[in-house]
């Protein structure tokens, strides 16, 4: 896992507490990954690799690996681990719209959302071993595009296990505490052999949007202001007993 807490410091791989898979389990698993479809899964058809800061305290900030579904031309959803191994963690979830959509939605709604257009632009967000030219087309389309990112599992701050209520993730910015480690970026470039830079000199004709909605990325127009979740106790709904 590639995580830093704002100094550069790099987390240690979390390993969830359990025993180890028996024989059986395997070939369990192994007889039902032959049976059944597993639609939603192979339909995840890119991988993109990125960063994130936590909307209630952007010093964190982490590597985020988003395994992508385009349900249609408006419309993505992702799976978003913390590294692209076989022992990554399952952190979160995104979901992506495009400008269109986006501002079909309640001004309240949108606040929760973050613009994509700096974050492609800057070299940050990139597509492992996909050639650019591959990758250009879908990275316009992108780049007009807002995001809603959810983390359920912490594990850049130690959690062996999903602990507590899910956090609203925020996109690096060009500025203020919305920029990113160079360190943690620099870990990245070195471990795909790319150059965040070289790649930002590449996508500078990358149209951007023509208006940027303010609500969205709601922290830069409001004195720094982010959003945390919390629990709280309340009263159920009362229905009928079923006969």
């Amino acid at each position: 896992m590639a995580a830093t807490n704002g100094t550069g410091a790099q987390a240690g791989k979390q390993i969830p507490p359990g025993k180890p898979m028996s024989t059986e389990q395997h070939m369990l698993d192994k007889g039902a990954q032959m049976l059944q479809s597993l639609k939603p899964i192979k339909h995840m058809n890119q991988h993109v690799c990125t960063f994130a800061l936590y909307s209630h305290d952007m010093t964190r900030q982490i590597e985020t690996h988003h395994y992508v579904t385009r349900v249609n031309q408006d419309f993505l959803q992702c799976a978003v681990f913390d590294a692209d191994d076989s022992m990554a963690h399952l952190i979160g979830l995104e979901y992506i719209v495009s400008d269109r959509l986006f501002e079909t939605l309640p001004p309240d709604e949108q606040k929760l959302w973050h613009t994509h257009a700096y974050e492609i632009k800057s070299g940050l967000w990139v597509n492992p071993r996909v050639p650019e030219m591959v990758a250009r087309p879908e990275l316009e389309n992108l780049a007009k595009t807002y995001g809603k990112f959810w983390c359920t599992w912490q594990t850049d701050r130690g959690d062996k296990l999903p602990m507590g209520p899910p956090a609203l993730m925020m996109s690096p910015q060009g500025a203020g505490i919305g920029v990113v480690n160079p360190v943690l970026v620099q870990n990245r470039d070195d471990k795909y052999n790319i150059s965040s830079d070289a790649l930002k000199t590449a996508r500078v004709e990358i149209a951007e949007p023509e208006w940027l909605n303010p609500q969205a990325d709601y922290w830069k127009q409001h004195n720094d202001k982010g959003f945390a979740v919390e629990v709280e106790t309340t009263e159920m709904e009362k229905r009928a007993s079923f006969p």
